[in-house]
């Protein structure tokens, strides 16, 4: 898969992204100053219904589509959609497409009947960047370009092209300890909430980030005091609760329960204002339906997906999301990390019919 990587070899630079990264504001004041006095308020045309308080979005493979996802969003029940991944084609760049590929530019050409259809039906899309590969090729937005403005624009024109509610950014392997990516990142989320904000359109940011079932690792915490001190606001703190790489057997279910803990604890530190009820809800958790790219030893089950969602609702969590739709299928048991299908027996889209009732 070009999605995953072991949490341990985050866990390697996590000291040094924690030391280096600076707490940088005065470069995102400036930014997002001028980039709201030159906004105005001209009219961008309709702006996003807001999502749901409490949302299962599934990540969907935009490299692997073996179907209509509009199609497939309506028969797994899926309706809402986390699309991955963008990226810049080479490292240096500033214009992002899908998946890096050229011919796939962020357009109504890509992609776009599917995402209309997707909004008509009661749903939408939330676009992710990053991913592994990009991750560590240096052609994540924000590691490649380093032009803030730039950065910002990629995103609103997301908003614009496709009234998107929520931009989703997948930051792993060296992303993580990227610390000038970093910044831009977080200046560009606060420029195009300025932007949003003058121009009265509705968009919201969420990380995702490899975590450890004790809560998020050093240099992924440091992802998010950057932002705060960079003045952006994140939706969403989504866990990814699979590919521990530990060696040893895993509760998949307990260790979602005590990663989520952890990050629990880690957002009263962040944003120690806030109610416990609008911390649990910032956290997402993000599992891999069947065996992970470890093993069997890593093997979320058919009965661990109840469980999650009944501790998921008890919790008022308010992301619920997978790896990745196209693997909701019985297609290969016995087989870890298939890209296709989930490894274990199961009917053809159950772990999404187990997890759409949590949109609400």
């Amino acid at each position: 898969m070009r999605r995953l990587t072991p949490l341990l070899a985050a866990l390697a630079t996590a000291t040094a992204a924690v030391v280096t990264l600076g707490l940088t504001t005065a470069g995102a004041s400036a930014a997002v100053s001028a980039r709201a006095g030159a906004a105005g308020h001209d009219d961008l045309g309709p702006a996003a219904r807001p999502l749901p308080h409490q949302l299962f979005a599934p990540y969907y493979e935009t490299y692997n589509t073996s179907g209509d996802l509009a199609v497939q969003s309506q028969q797994s029940g899926a309706r809402f959609l986390s699309l991955a991944f963008l990226q810049t084609a080479t490292a240096g760049s500033c214009t992002a497409y899908w998946d890096g590929d050229t011919s796939q530019p962020i357009a109504a050409s890509s992609f776009g009947a599917d995402i209309t259809a997707t909004q008509q039906a009661g749903g939408n899309v939330i676009p992710s960047f990053g991913g592994y590969t990009a991750d560590t090729t240096n052609t994540e937005i924000a590691d490649s370009c380093t032009s803030v403005p730039a950065i910002a624009q990629v995103f609103e024109s997301l908003i614009t092209t496709y009234n998107v509610p929520r931009i989703d950014l997948d930051v792993e392997a060296d992303s993580l300890t990227n610390t000038a990516g970093i910044n831009r990142r977080n200046e560009a989320i606060a420029m195009t909430e300025a932007w949003a904000a003058a121009h009265h359109r509705r968009i919201e940011f969420s990380y995702t980030l490899p975590t450890f079932p004790t809560g998020l690792t050093a240099s992924g915490l440091a992802v998010l005091q950057n932002a705060i001190a960079d003045g952006a606001k994140i939706a969403a703190v989504n866990l990814l609760t699979f590919d521990y790489f530990f060696g040893t057997q895993q509760d998949m279910v307990a260790d979602t329960e005590s990663a989520a803990a952890g990050l629990y604890s880690q957002l009263q530190s962040l944003y120690p204002s806030d109610t416990p009820r609008q911390l649990w809800h910032m956290i997402g958790v993000t599992e891999m339906p069947g065996i992970d790219d470890f093993g069997p030893a890593e093997t979320f089950s058919t009965t661990d997906a109840v469980k999650v969602l009944h501790w998921a609702e008890q919790h008022g969590i308010g992301l619920v999301s997978f790896w990745a739709l196209q693997r909701d299928n019985g297609g290969c048991p016995g087989t870890k990390g298939a890209g296709t299908c989930s490894g274990v027996t199961q009917p053809d889209w159950y772990f999404s019919h187990v997890f759409e009732h949590f949109t609400r």
